[in-house]
């Protein structure tokens, strides 16, 4: 068995999955990642400028889903969900690398992050250089 506590939620104005850009790069809105009060140790040396990739559990995912058309376009061959970016699959954990825009106490103001108002955090990681 495997337990994840989430350590925060994101606040966002995308609240429809059908309407929310694919990947953040696409048009995302900027968004606030809210870090629960527990953890905010944690946010020791995150600052403005610094690229962060967010896990965060797809709350509102299919965990059914083991192919997809990649990016819901009917054109393109079936695939095995773990060869997508598909939100739907067993275990629906999100992969977001953002830029941190400011830091206020447990808030971060990031931009390019595509998830849904309330989606829990799981966890914030620094970005290594040249990712993207």
């Amino acid at each position: 068995m495997i337990e994840l506590t989430p350590v925060g939620h994101v606040e966002s104005t995308l609240t429809d999955a059908a309407a929310a850009p694919k990947q953040g790069v696409e048009g995302a809105p900027d968004a606030t990642v809210v870090i629960a009060a527990e953890y905010a140790a944690a946010l020791a040396d995150v600052h403005a400028g610094t690229d962060v990739v967010l896990l965060t559990w797809l709350d509102r995912a299919r965990r059914d889903v083991l192919a997809v058309h990649p990016r819901d376009d009917r054109s393109r061959p079936v695939t095995g969900v773990f060869a997508t970016r598909s939100q739907d699959r067993p275990n629906p954990i999100g992969l977001h690398r953002v830029h941190v825009l400011s830091v206020d106490g447990l808030r971060l103001r990031v931009r390019d992050l595509e998830a849904l108002d309330g989606t829990p955090v799981l966890d914030v990681k620094l970005a290594l250089h040249g990712e993207r």
